[in-house]
């Protein structure tokens, strides 16, 4: 199941028991909610009529439209007819919000134990990531070196090319007859002067 599937699935009573470090989900529907109220530490009160009831019956279409405080002398007059203790019904509204408070609780409790699993895994993960990246800069600064020490070596060579053409130019020079030496400067006029052909 994909992490955030597991937020779908409905809570079952084993939930309610250690800490755990997945997150089961909670339904939003009245079934969700009953289950809750069902395993909590102190359970509402069985009446015959609870919380909830009262809640529909404000909702009841037969009440529509009409002012709250009619709404509300109905609703005590059914109440009343019932035999049912208004205190009763404050209790059980009280022991409701208490449990749905509690159930919060544990689900903020799992996901504080939830993030610190998954800032584990990502400190991990980065570790990991460090080392990776730590070798292949590594590498990289392994082919700069190279490609710097290459580099190194063609101007070295560069450098004694030089020395090199100079020695040769001096000594062609040499080879010029007086007359011709006259003006020319480096190898490259030596050279051009040997390669005209002789009269």
């Amino acid at each position: 199941m994909a992490p955030a599937d597991e937020w779908k699935q409905p809570l079952r009573p084993a939930d309610f028991g250690s800490p755990r470090t997945d997150l089961a989900g909670v339904t939003h529907r009245s079934g969700g909610f009953e289950q809750i109220y069902q395993s909590a530490a102190v359970k509402p009160p069985r009446t015959a009529y609870s919380i909830l009831q009262v809640a529909e019956m404000t909702n009841s279409p037969h009440l529509a439209g009409m002012p709250p405080e009619v709404r509300r002398c109905a609703l005590l007059m059914a109440l009343e007819a019932a035999h049912m203790d208004s205190d009763q019904l404050l209790q059980d509204a009280m022991l409701r919000q208490r449990a749905l408070n509690d159930h919060e609780d544990t689900l903020q409790e799992r996901l504080r134990s939830f993030e610190a699993v998954k800032a584990a895994e990502n400190r991990e993960i980065q570790a990991e990531l460090d080392r990776i990246t730590s070798q292949h800069v590594a590498r990289i600064q392994t082919n700069l070196d190279a490609v710097a020490h290459a580099q190194d070596e063609l101007q070295g060579w560069q450098e004694l090319k030089r020395q090199e053409c100079q020695r040769i130019s001096d000594a062609a020079s040499f080879c010029v007859p007086p007359a011709g030496v006259s003006g020319m400067h480096g190898l490259a006029a030596v050279l051009e002067h040997a390669s005209k052909p002789r009269r």
